[in-house]
């Protein structure tokens, strides 16, 4: 076997090793989520019948169809996510299981917001009940139909403000709103999250003949 060989079987070797190992490290740390408890006060309702949960509090209502191969033990205002954390797709569904109660939890009782902000001359947004109109620079106005579980407020024609009870809900129409004008990286021009921070360009300069 040529050293070529040789080396290149090693870089093989040690490539999968440290997959292998990245792979253990994330199916560790989803064991360790997994196994943590989930406390909700006397405002939460919940129930849970043949693999079912249905959780209602002041924000909402939310159902989660769980994996048949995790089950939940309630007691004391207290959910405990029962899985086989000895086996690693135990600890990635009883893991993934756990964040997804977690959120429906929070969302029901505090909720989720996000915030847009619309940078550029013009750019304006307003709320009609579940209809969001967006004037973003183009020849006609962009109207968004916004789903019943997220509510929509306009301050100063320009800041955006979504809330809603589910997380996954939420994060997919801010991303598809922010999809109509994404940031561009000149002039900073666009549908921002709020805090976000884009990456300044220079523009070209115009060469000058002597």
């Amino acid at each position: 076997m040529s050293c070529q060989t040789c080396r290149r079987r090693n870089r093989l070797l040690g490539l999968l090793e440290y997959k292998t190992l990245k792979l253990d490290q994330g199916d560790e740390i989803m064991s360790r989520i997994g196994k943590l408890p989930i406390s909700f006060n006397d405002k939460i309702k919940i129930d849970f019948k043949d693999h079912l949960l249905v959780v209602k509090g002041p924000k909402g209502e939310m159902k989660y169809q769980t994996p048949d191969e995790v089950n939940l033990k309630i007691e004391n205002s207290i959910i405990e996510v029962v899985a086989d954390y000895e086996s690693a797709d135990g600890r990635r569904i009883g893991g993934t299981a756990r964040s997804i109660i977690f959120n429906m939890v929070h969302g029901v009782s505090e909720g989720f917001t996000k915030i847009l902000d619309l940078v550029g001359v013009g750019y304006r947004a307003q709320v009609q009940g579940q209809k969001l109109t967006l004037s973003l620079g183009f020849s006609h106005p962009i109207e968004y139909e916004l789903p019943k579980v997220v509510g929509g407020q306009v301050d100063a024609n320009t800041k955006i403000t979504l809330t809603s009870c589910d997380k996954q809900v939420l994060g997919q129409v801010a991303a598809e709103i922010r999809r109509y004008r994404p940031p561009e990286p000149y002039k900073g021009k666009g549908i921002l999250f709020s805090g976000e921070v884009i990456r300044r360009k220079a523009g070209k300069t115009a060469k000058t003949t002597t």
